[in-house]
């Protein structure tokens, strides 16, 4: 029987414009993905799944991955797309 192949997939869109944001911050700081993770505290390979949008964070690890990349977190999320939610109309405002 054939092993069966990880989801490859970006989460949604909010996932994936969060993932260029930290990709294009540690090129800024000139940083190879595993050395980014090593400063922000996660595993590399976890690392490379927040940068392709594989990856739908805790506010926690957000925090963690902006302290690593000497950023505030708001610049990471602010004006994110917001992600596909079916009950979003049925909420009155």
């Amino acid at each position: 029987m054939p092993t069966p192949t990880p989801d490859r997939s970006v989460v949604n869109s909010t996932t994936a414009a969060f993932g260029e944001r930290v990709r294009s911050r540690r090129q800024e700081l000139g940083l190879s993905q595993e050395a980014a993770a090593q400063r922000c505290g996660i595993h590399w390979t976890q690392f490379g799944k927040v940068e392709r949008g594989q990856r739908s964070l805790r506010l926690e690890t957000i925090v963690r991955i902006a302290d690593g990349l000497a950023i505030d977190a708001g610049q990471l999320v602010s004006g994110l797309p917001l992600p596909e939610w079916r009950g979003r109309d049925q909420v009155q405002q």
